[in-house]
């Protein structure tokens, strides 16, 4: 097929970064200057063209009271003929029956920057300054003033339709020249068409599941009502006072991670499918998008490319680049407009077609740029193994002879140190109330982890304010053999230290008795 390119031709390019200047001229002064200049005369332009349109609207008013002068004239010849009749009387009575009722008399105000200098007249002042050239033309005492007036009238309509001529003519010009170029104010929405494309029931694709939504029931209300904690740690993790201990644990934050929206990203089972076609089997490849339409999606070629990257993580370096292949196919047909498709394997299936060496560069470019960035990660793990961790405030008792003991304050407090007590508990929010009477430290630490360090930090001091951990001496059981040996040495510990205050004390007792027998 001969395609005609003779209409880019019409485009006026004033920065055409191809253009050759002389060495001694600067090219960017010379593309402003040269978009100065284009500018310049284009706006010289609709300028002349807007007041020639209006000088025309005057002229054609002009035209139509002057063919009304004449109709007076004519009617009026046998008039004119009588004996002793007067001509500037018999003129200025034509002027006055042509005249109307003087609404229209005033004409239409210009166009903005039109005849800004001129007020213009009106158009019965236009029509008397005519009769009095007219006047000067025919002199004092012609032989038939009457046939002078109207042929002297006439002249002036020829005058003026010769005006219009030449206006209508140069009006054309510039309106051509006007047209030829193709500029931004020439941009416009020609045709607006979407299609909505439907596929068989059984061939669409399963929906992806949408969250649950769990209600909570607790056993004070009262706290749902409360604000969340609205604030960020300094790493800018989000706050964990909403935290439950029926929640999986957070990821830790990582800056070369993306967004959480972003993270969830996959591609459905029709994308996965088509993602183990192989490279360059492309018959298959319009077969399965024929038959599944909806793989064309966007979201299909995202979730593809971050397949793509997760495989290249776990090594699998050539389905990396097919999952890449894939997605990349089905962004092009998806860009080439309605019939992308088949435009598209049109061109890649040609022989020694550019469209083929063009889709394979983006190809491998886009998987390069996925290999590096994936070597980079795992150099960054293998030099910092620790980078993903976050502090965490966990609770643990320090001497392992003793445990860490949870107290709930009553739900009816009477006095006022559990009314202080509870109104602290009901504070937290409801994962945490329940952990907490759960009796079970784990569940405790559990919900801690979730939290911001300076939030689990908050919790803890508001729990010593409240007296809700306490510290007591675990219960040995001497009858088996791991007690009885936790018995001896908490009975060895015990003779030592007594054997260390008896001799601290005999020492003392030493001292006294040589001071007493110097005195």
């Amino acid at each position: 097929m001969v395609v005609n390119y003779s209409k880019w031709d019409a485009l006026e390019l004033s920065d055409d970064s191809d253009i050759e200047v002389h060495p001694n001229v600067d090219k960017r002064s010379f593309i402003r200057a040269k978009q100065n200049q284009i500018h310049q005369q284009r706006f010289e332009r609709r300028h002349q063209i807007e007041t020639l349109k209006y000088e025309r609207i005057i002229n054609d008013g002009l035209l139509q009271r002057i063919d009304e002068l004449l109709t007076s004239l004519q009617q009026h010849a046998e008039e004119a003929k009588a004996p002793g009749q007067i001509p500037d009387e018999f003129m200025m009575q034509a002027l006055m029956d042509c005249a109307g009722d003087g609404s229209d008399d005033v004409p239409p105000e210009p166009p903005q920057g039109v005849h800004t200098q001129t007020e213009q007249p009106r158009y019965s002042v236009m029509m008397a300054s005519l009769v009095d050239q007219v006047k000067k033309d025919v002199g004092d005492n012609p032989k038939d003033w009457f046939h002078s007036y109207l042929t002297g009238v006439e002249g002036h309509k020829k005058k003026v339709n010769g005006l219009q001529t030449e206006l209508n003519q140069k009006l054309f010009e510039l309106e051509r020249e006007e047209g030829k170029k193709i500029t931004s104010d020439s941009i416009h929405t020609g045709f607006s068409v979407s299609s909505v494309a439907k596929e068989k029931e059984k061939e669409k694709a399963k929906p992806a599941a949408a969250p649950k939504s769990e209600t909570v029931e607790v056993l004070n209300p009262g706290t749902l009502k409360q604000d969340a904690l609205k604030r960020m740690d300094s790493a800018g993790q989000s706050s964990g006072a909403e935290a439950d201990v029926d929640e999986p644990v957070p990821k830790p934050l990582n800056d070369n991670e993306d967004d959480e929206d972003e993270a969830h990203i996959e591609p459905t089972q029709l994308g996965k499918a088509f993602a183990k076609i192989k490279m360059g089997d492309y018959k298959k490849c319009l077969q399965f998008i024929s038959e599944n339409h909806a793989v064309v999606a966007e979201r299909e070629t995202d979730g593809l490319l971050v397949q793509g990257f997760n495989a290249q993580l776990e090594g699998k370096s050539e389905y990396a680049k097919q999952c890449v292949h894939q997605a990349l196919l089905l962004q092009y047909c998806r860009s080439l407009g309605r019939d992308g498709v088949g435009v598209f394997f049109k061109r890649i299936t040609t022989p020694g077609h550019q469209a083929q060496k063009v889709f394979q560069d983006d190809v491998n470019n886009t998987y390069a740029r996925i290999r590096s960035r994936c070597a980079e990660l795992a150099k960054e793990k293998e030099c910092n193994p620790k980078a993903t961790e976050t502090e965490q405030i966990q609770l643990h008792a320090v001497d392992p002879n003793t445990s860490i003991h949870i107290n709930i304050p009553s739900p009816s407090p009477t006095e006022e140190i559990e009314v202080k007590a509870r109104a602290i508990f009901e504070t937290f929010p409801p994962g945490l109330q329940r952990a907490l009477e759960s009796g079970e430290l784990a569940k405790v630490n559990e919900v801690l982890g979730k939290m911001s360090v300076e939030e689990a930090e908050e919790v803890v001091e508001k729990l010593g304010e409240g007296g809700m951990l306490s510290v007591e001496e675990g219960v040995i059981d001497g009858t088996t053999e791991e007690g009885r040996e936790k018995l001896k040495g908490l009975e060895e510990k015990a003779r030592l230290e007594k054997l260390a205050e008896e001799t601290a004390g005999s020492s003392a007792g030493k001292d006294e008795v040589e001071v007493a027998e110097l005195d």
